[in-house]
């Protein structure tokens, strides 16, 4: 969290989500790394190809995206949840390019590309032999009964959608912290549990008013099915960032969008409120009741300083 803290800016946040149909999601269970990874990459090409289109945009944009591969009742359903800062450089790096207050991109466009994306990766897929098939199936393993099976996907409506704007930076950064390592389902979920039966609460969205929240009870042997569904492959990420925000260019990117926008990075602005006033936890001292102030802050892997906290000398 500390790490993507530094990388926000003064900026509007949208939040965009990728779906697929339910039937190409079977197709993704069985063949979890290479459908999940091409569910990653039709999205972010979607996103930059219409960004980057001086009809739309015309700017390079960078977004960071998050595969949650549940429903709210544990059932497969693999999406993208993406955030994408509200603008990007200008195709010669000189500008910041930012897009209507309140609107990103249009949906249906985004939809549209990100169909013949997937269509034509899921093609590529099963040429390569990269797909596999079980059950009733097994037959989609010939190439032209695949072709077949897959072409009314590409005159049918595929669903991206775009929620409201964040609520600013630290929004962002309160919904990475929520769901970028959450699984799929918590324990404030659970209702109850026992050798037979877990019971858990969930939303029913089928309901378009009222009270969406109801209680699932499973047989305890379906629910770890369900759960189990959920699990990655060995070294799969699934949160991944593109464009401005891939990793290898991040940082240098980051500081010439603060140049552009006039601000100043997160770490000068900490020194000078540092400066003004000590640094203390919010929380007080569980014994004296009085204020606990901070000696020294060390990030993971580094090694704090050898040396003691002050003390005060008894009296």
């Amino acid at each position: 969290m500390e790490a993507r803290a530094e990388d926000l800016l003064p900026v509007e946040y949208f939040h965009v989500v990728f779906t697929m149909p339910a039937e190409i999601a079977q197709i993704a269970y069985w063949n979890k790394r290479a459908v999940y990874g091409l569910l990653f990459k039709a999205s972010a090409e979607t996103v930059m190809t219409i960004a980057a289109d001086p009809k739309r945009m015309g700017a390079k944009v960078g977004l960071t995206s998050v595969l949650h591969t549940w429903g709210s009742a544990l059932t497969h359903h693999p999406h993208i949840h993406m955030i994408v800062p509200g603008g990007g450089l200008s195709p010669d790096g000189t500008k910041w390019v930012a897009c209507k207050p309140g609107f990103f991109l249009h949906v249906r466009v985004l939809a549209r590309l990100f169909r013949r994306l997937f269509v034509e990766g899921l093609l590529a897929l099963h040429q390569a032999g990269e797909l596999a098939f079980f059950g009733g199936h097994e037959g989609l393993a010939d190439t032209a009964a695949f072709t077949q099976w897959l072409a009314p996907f590409r005159k049918t409506e595929w669903v991206v959608y775009a929620k409201p704007p964040f609520g600013g930076p630290e929004a962002v950064l309160a919904y990475l912290s929520r769901y970028t390592h959450r699984v799929a389902i918590s324990n404030h979920r659970l209702v109850s549990a026992d050798a037979d039966t877990v019971a858990f609460r969930w939303k029913d969205y089928r309901i378009k008013r009222g009270d969406r929240q109801k209680v699932m009870r499973l047989a305890t042997p379906e629910f770890i099915r369900r759960f189990l569904m959920h699990v990655l492959p060995d070294g799969f990420h699934r949160i991944r960032h593109y464009g401005l925000l891939a990793s290898a260019t991040r940082k240098d990117n980051i500081a010439r969008i603060r140049d552009l926008l006039g601000q100043q990075p997160p770490a000068l602005e900490a020194q000078e409120e540092t400066e003004t006033s000590p640094l203390t936890l919010r929380e007080p001292c569980p014994c004296c009741g009085g204020p606990m102030r901070v000696v020294e802050i060390f990030r993971r892997g580094q090694k704090p300083m050898s040396r003691a906290p002050p003390r005060e000398q008894a009296a």
